[in-house]
């Protein structure tokens, strides 16, 4: 297995609230959740936003497969 970090770039600006411990090397060690299921238990971090209109300057997923079609 290979571990690695990177950045972390978010569209909208905020504060991180909370970040995964099953993905935290000390304590859960399973960063593949990432890959298993990014839209439930792989989540990174959870933020408290700053201005939620920046919401509307995102891409729904049909927009971002029309955007890399």
């Amino acid at each position: 297995a290979v571990k690695t970090t990177s950045d972390l770039f978010m569209p909208v600006s905020g504060k991180i609230v909370a970040f995964n411990p099953a993905l935290d090397e000390n304590e859960g060690d399973n960063p593949g959740l990432i890959n298993e299921d990014p839209y439930g238990e792989g989540w990174i971090i959870k933020i408290e936003m700053t201005d939620s209109s920046q919401l509307g300057t995102l891409l729904d997923a049909a927009a971002y497969q029309e955007l890399i079609a």
